[in-house]
Protein backbone atom coordinates (compact mmCIF):
# COMPACT_ATOMS: atom_id res chain seq x y z
CA UNK A 1 0.00 0.00 0.00
CA UNK A 2 1.56 3.26 -0.73
CA UNK A 3 1.52 6.21 0.79
CA UNK A 4 -1.05 7.64 -0.85
CA UNK A 5 -3.56 4.72 -0.45
CA UNK A 6 -2.77 4.86 3.71
CA UNK A 7 -3.43 8.73 3.96
CA UNK A 8 -6.39 8.40 1.49
CA UNK A 9 -4.80 11.36 -0.84
CA UNK A 10 -3.93 11.38 -4.21
CA UNK A 11 -0.74 10.65 -5.01
CA UNK A 12 0.28 12.75 -8.24
CA UNK A 13 3.30 10.37 -9.47
CA UNK A 14 1.36 7.23 -9.90
CA UNK A 15 -1.31 9.06 -11.00
CA UNK A 16 -3.85 7.20 -8.48
CA UNK A 17 -7.06 8.99 -7.23
CA UNK A 18 -9.05 8.35 -4.01
CA UNK A 19 -12.65 8.42 -4.85
CA UNK A 20 -13.61 9.82 -0.96
CA UNK A 21 -15.40 13.28 -0.62
CA UNK A 22 -13.71 16.01 -1.71
CA UNK A 23 -12.30 19.11 0.71
CA UNK A 24 -15.65 21.03 -0.32
CA UNK A 25 -18.09 18.07 0.30
CA UNK A 26 -16.46 17.38 3.72
CA UNK A 27 -16.70 21.08 4.57
CA UNK A 28 -20.55 21.07 3.31
CA UNK A 29 -21.27 18.23 5.46
CA UNK A 30 -18.82 19.77 8.90
CA UNK A 31 -21.48 22.72 7.98
CA UNK A 32 -24.63 20.61 7.88
CA UNK A 33 -23.66 18.67 11.42
CA UNK A 34 -23.23 22.83 12.54
CA UNK A 35 -26.50 23.85 11.18
CA UNK A 36 -28.06 20.86 13.35
CA UNK A 37 -26.00 21.54 16.62
CA UNK A 38 -27.28 25.24 16.40
CA UNK A 39 -30.84 23.58 15.68
CA UNK A 40 -30.54 21.39 18.54
CA UNK A 41 -29.68 23.92 20.97
CA UNK A 42 -32.22 26.38 19.55
CA UNK A 43 -35.29 23.89 20.99
CA UNK A 44 -33.94 23.56 24.15
CA UNK A 45 -35.36 26.80 24.89
CA UNK A 46 -35.14 30.44 25.05
CA UNK A 47 -35.85 32.44 22.45
CA UNK A 48 -35.87 31.60 18.94
CA UNK A 49 -33.72 33.51 16.54
CA UNK A 50 -35.13 33.88 13.12
CA UNK A 51 -33.26 31.16 10.75
CA UNK A 52 -34.09 33.44 7.75
CA UNK A 53 -31.29 35.88 9.24
CA UNK A 54 -29.31 33.05 9.18
CA UNK A 55 -30.16 31.81 5.42
CA UNK A 56 -29.59 36.46 5.23
CA UNK A 57 -26.53 36.07 6.46
CA UNK A 58 -24.93 33.39 4.19
CA UNK A 59 -26.19 34.81 1.11
CA UNK A 60 -24.39 38.30 1.86
CA UNK A 61 -20.61 35.99 2.13
CA UNK A 62 -21.01 34.76 -1.29
CA UNK A 63 -19.02 36.19 -4.10
CA UNK A 64 -21.05 38.73 -6.01
CA UNK A 65 -22.11 36.68 -9.16
CA UNK A 66 -24.09 34.20 -6.56
CA UNK A 67 -24.82 36.24 -4.17
CA UNK A 68 -27.06 38.66 -6.79
CA UNK A 69 -28.49 35.32 -7.84
CA UNK A 70 -28.89 34.08 -4.40
CA UNK A 71 -30.36 37.63 -3.22
CA UNK A 72 -32.86 37.30 -6.08
CA UNK A 73 -33.53 33.66 -6.02
CA UNK A 74 -34.78 34.36 -2.56
CA UNK A 75 -37.34 36.96 -3.51
CA UNK A 76 -38.63 34.85 -5.93
CA UNK A 77 -39.30 31.59 -3.78
CA UNK A 78 -40.59 34.00 -0.60
CA UNK A 79 -43.16 35.66 -2.93
CA UNK A 80 -44.05 32.45 -4.91
CA UNK A 81 -44.34 29.90 -1.99
CA UNK A 82 -44.52 31.73 1.20
CA UNK A 83 -45.27 29.16 3.49
CA UNK A 84 -42.01 27.75 2.92
CA UNK A 85 -39.41 28.43 5.68
CA UNK A 86 -35.94 29.97 4.60
CA UNK A 87 -33.08 27.42 6.25
CA UNK A 88 -29.69 26.71 6.10
CA UNK A 89 -28.93 23.18 4.63
CA UNK A 90 -25.79 21.64 3.85
CA UNK A 91 -24.21 25.88 4.14
CA UNK A 92 -27.00 27.23 1.38
CA UNK A 93 -29.64 28.58 1.73
CA UNK A 94 -32.96 26.37 1.77
CA UNK A 95 -36.72 26.75 1.65
CA UNK A 96 -38.58 24.23 4.17
CA UNK A 97 -42.22 22.92 4.75
CA UNK A 98 -42.32 21.46 7.84
CA UNK A 99 -38.89 21.18 8.50
CA UNK A 100 -38.38 19.07 5.47
CA UNK A 101 -36.53 20.80 2.26
CA UNK A 102 -38.41 21.38 -0.82
CA UNK A 103 -35.84 23.46 -2.81
CA UNK A 104 -32.32 25.18 -2.40
CA UNK A 105 -29.68 27.25 -4.13
CA UNK A 106 -26.22 26.11 -4.61
CA UNK A 107 -23.86 28.73 -5.77
CA UNK A 108 -21.16 28.00 -8.37
CA UNK A 109 -18.13 28.76 -5.82
CA UNK A 110 -19.07 26.52 -3.02
CA UNK A 111 -17.93 23.54 -5.39
CA UNK A 112 -16.19 25.18 -7.91
CA UNK A 113 -18.76 24.75 -10.74
CA UNK A 114 -19.27 26.86 -13.56
CA UNK A 115 -22.85 27.60 -12.48
CA UNK A 116 -25.01 28.15 -9.48
CA UNK A 117 -27.96 25.65 -8.97
CA UNK A 118 -31.59 25.67 -7.62
CA UNK A 119 -32.25 22.16 -6.94
CA UNK A 120 -35.34 20.03 -6.03
CA UNK A 121 -36.11 17.80 -3.24
CA UNK A 122 -37.73 14.58 -4.17
CA UNK A 123 -40.67 16.03 -1.56
CA UNK A 124 -41.36 19.00 -4.45
CA UNK A 125 -44.20 17.90 -6.47
CA UNK A 126 -42.68 18.05 -9.84
CA UNK A 127 -42.88 15.00 -11.48
CA UNK A 128 -43.84 14.85 -14.93
CA UNK A 129 -43.42 11.23 -16.29
CA UNK A 130 -40.72 8.85 -15.75
CA UNK A 131 -38.26 11.85 -16.47
CA UNK A 132 -37.98 15.24 -15.20
CA UNK A 133 -35.23 17.58 -13.73
CA UNK A 134 -35.11 18.44 -10.19
CA UNK A 135 -32.11 20.70 -10.69
CA UNK A 136 -31.64 23.93 -13.20
CA UNK A 137 -27.84 25.72 -13.40
CA UNK A 138 -28.65 29.28 -13.01
CA UNK A 139 -26.56 31.65 -14.91
CA UNK A 140 -28.58 35.13 -14.92
CA UNK A 141 -31.79 35.72 -13.92
CA UNK A 142 -34.04 37.42 -16.37
CA UNK A 143 -37.74 38.10 -16.84
CA UNK A 144 -38.55 34.93 -18.18
CA UNK A 145 -36.17 32.82 -15.88
CA UNK A 146 -37.96 34.49 -12.90
CA UNK A 147 -41.25 33.48 -14.13
CA UNK A 148 -40.45 30.04 -14.56
CA UNK A 149 -38.52 29.46 -11.19
CA UNK A 150 -41.44 31.26 -9.90
CA UNK A 151 -44.15 28.52 -11.61
CA UNK A 152 -41.45 26.13 -10.86
CA UNK A 153 -41.44 27.10 -6.76
CA UNK A 154 -45.45 27.24 -6.98
CA UNK A 155 -45.40 23.37 -8.43
CA UNK A 156 -43.21 22.15 -6.14
CA UNK A 157 -45.43 23.16 -3.44
CA UNK A 158 -49.06 22.27 -4.74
Amino acid sequence: MTNAQASGKSDSTTGEKYDGFTDDERDAMKERAKELKTAARRSRGGAKPDPETDVLAKIAEMPDADRVLAERLHEIVRSSAPELAPKLWYGMPAYARNGKVVCFFQSAQKFKSRYATLGFSDLANLDDGAMFATAYALTDLTADTEARISALVKKAVS
